[in-house]
Order: structure tokens, then C-alpha cells, then sequence
């Protein structure tokens, strides 16, 4: 069996507020994810992790979010705050 350890970063004024969305994001992958499978290899457990944030961005619901993923609200933003513009390419 293999064991993951998972420390949580802090910025460099340690206030917790300035961290709260990144020690979220850590407890919802450890509660949902890390201590749900005993992964052989690392690269299983890499293999788990990134399948885990493809669903957390992509299809798991956000209460903070109305519901929705990450992704959606993301490019929602951006396809009314920027515009279709057609990238010039300098030859």
C-alpha cells in the first residue's frame, strides 16, 4: 500500500484568509479522492488525483457557484468579458 502525505501551503503573510480557497480545494480532494483509494504506484495515485480535479473543474457542483463546475462558470465569464477576436499572426 501506498501512502500520499499532503501538506498545505500558506502565503507568505500566513493569514488564513488569503488561503482559504486553495486549504478548500485541498480538503475536498483529500475527503473525496486521497483517502478514498490505496493506490499501489505513484502513478496511480497521479493517474486518480488528475482524473479527480478533471471532474472537481468539469462536472462536480459548486454550491458557491449555483450548481455549476468551475469550467462553465470560467468560460461563461470570458465569452462575455472578451469578445471573438481573430489572432494575427506575424509572419
Amino acid at each position: 500500500m501506498m501512502f500520499i502525505a499532503l501538506t498545505l501551503a500558506t502565503t507568505s503573510s500566513h493569514w488564513f484568509l488569503d488561503n482559504i480557497f486553495v486549504e478548500r480545494l485541498w480538503r475536498s480532494l483529500k475527503y473525496e479522492c486521497v483517502y478514498l483509494h490505496a493506490w499501489e504506484t505513484g502513478s496511480e495515485a497521479k493517474a486518480g488525483v488528475s482524473k479527480w480535479i478533471a471532474f472537481y473543474n468539469h462536472k462536480r457542483p459548486h454550491s458557491a457557484l449555483g450548481g455549476q463546475p468551475p469550467a462553465v462558470i470560467y468560460w461563461q465569464r470570458n465569452e462575455t468579458t472578451q469578445p471573438d477576436q481573430q489572432v494575427q499572426r506575424v509572419a
